[in-house]
């Protein structure tokens, strides 16, 4: 078992009702992943429909941070289960206090399926000519960086004040202890990467998220994940970030969107 699927397993408690730990593994500074939070709650919803094992589409709300080394309590629910696609809702909370809200619909994907019009792959220098996501660039403690490979096109992400005038980032990630990627992931990785923002701002403070949807298009081959991330606009404190992931084939696995806000620093 990798890390990742150990430190999102859960334990049935009753009907649709899970409990865990929020590793501190995934951290962002003293802050859990918002994209491996979301993982724990999809894992709840998987367990309960094995017929659709694929997040298809997932949406979650944070509602406020989560906690790292601390009790978790995930209640699941099934609305509805088709033939191709089931539907549920999840409340992960923890301390008594609901950090994060989901809607999402499973599937059952396929790794290639017909394709008729897709995204094709952005061009970027290959994984070992990139830069390393890290501490001192970016200005605070990763965790994260003990269980992903994270790796930043060097004309897109400067670190710390560097702006390179562009709100854009691209870069390739995968699971540090070589375990493959798969449709669940996707919704880990497409929350991954430093905000695209800082491309055009620099590192002017904390960017958390409000809402994410992730849309999964196919099972990822094994491999290296390419993804690239956009934000068009900031308004009033508040941002939206597009980003797409590709597999090692040059596949569209992923698509996302995200609505955050910018907490400047004092």
């Amino acid at each position: 078992m990798s890390f990742f699927d150990d430190e999102i397993a859960l334990n049935a408690t009753g009907a649709g009702k899970f409990s865990g730990v929020v590793s501190p593994s995934w951290n962002i500074g003293i802050v859990p992943n918002g994209g491996y939070m979301a993982c724990l709650a999809a894992s709840a919803l998987a367990k309960q429909i094995p017929q659709h094992p694929d997040p298809v589409s997932f949406t979650v709300h944070y509602l406020r941070p989560g906690e790292a080394d601390v009790p978790l309590e995930i209640d699941a629910q099934i609305l509805r289960s088709g033939a191709s696609l089931s539907t549920g809702r999840a409340t992960l909370t923890q301390q008594g206090k609901p950090r994060l809200e989901v809607l999402a619909a499973f599937g059952n994907l396929g790794v290639n399926p017909q394709t008729v019009a897709t995204i094709l792959p952005p061009k970027i220098l290959p994984p070992e000519q990139c830069m390393t996501r890290s501490s001192e660039a970016q200005g605070v403690t990763l965790p994260i960086m003990q269980r992903l490979d994270i790796l930043l096109n060097p004309d897109e992400f400067g670190g710390g004040q560097n702006a390179v005038g562009k709100a854009q980032i691209t870069g390739w990630l995968r699971f540090k202890d070589g375990r493959a990627p798969d449709a669940l992931s996707l919704l880990l990785f497409s929350d991954s990467f430093p905000p695209a923002i800082f491309g055009l701002l620099g590192m002017v403070g904390w960017v958390p998220t409000i809402e994410l949807t992730v849309h999964v298009r196919r099972r990822p081959a094994p491999g290296w994940i390419l993804g690239q991330f956009r934000t068009h606009d900031l308004a009033d404190g508040r941002m939206i970030e597009d980003g797409a992931l590709w597999d090692s084939t040059g596949a569209l696995v992923a698509q996302s969107r995200q609505l955050a806000m910018l907490r400047r620093k004092e």
